[in-house]
């Protein structure tokens, strides 16, 4: 089974159809989404800014993991939960629109470095936890981060405008 008719059953499930001709769940999916996208993309971006030394330099980056991350943590499982059932809803639409690939890959990238900070320059904390700018990989994590999450906000806002472009 290709991916293309993996979308084609999925969007005639059901519970898929229910998704998709319910205009009111479908709003309030799509609101959730984006009030939880301010949520993470907020928190993230403060993060963001902090690994690279340009905020709040006096705070040691490990007091602001420990206030920030759980809200952080909160708003992506929340949105991305309400981004699954967005495609759930409309798979066949979102299959071939390039924005949502790109938005889709840069998740991967976004996730990849995420996961390299944790598994490599975090473990190392202690040693520039209260420099107000921190080390070269830490600010170059915290740099793709940024990078990775303003294009996956870009290219989710451009999703539905493709034939615009294309």
């Amino acid at each position: 089974m290709s991916l293309l008719e993996f979308c084609q059953w999925l969007a005639a499930t059901p519970a898929s159809i229910a998704l998709r001709e319910s205009h009111y769940l479908y709003l309030a999916i799509l609101a959730t989404h984006v009030l939880t996208l301010g949520v993470f993309l907020g928190t993230a971006l403060i993060v963001d800014l902090r690994l690279l030394g340009l905020m709040m330099r006096s705070v040691p980056v490990s007091e602001f993991l420990s206030r920030l991350l759980p809200w952080t943590v909160g708003g992506f499982v929340v949105m991305a939960a309400s981004g699954s059932l967005m495609f759930f809803a409309t798979p066949v639409d979102k299959y071939p629109n390039l924005f949502f690939r790109a938005k889709l890959l840069l998740l991967v990238f976004a996730g990849i470095t995420v996961w390299l900070f944790n598994r490599t320059v975090r473990l190392r904390i202690d040693e520039w936890d209260r420099d107000p700018v921190p080390p070269a990989a830490v600010r170059a994590t915290g740099g793709l981060s940024l990078v990775f999450w303003i294009g996956i906000l870009v290219a989710g806002r451009m999703i539905p405008y493709q034939q615009y472009w294309f």
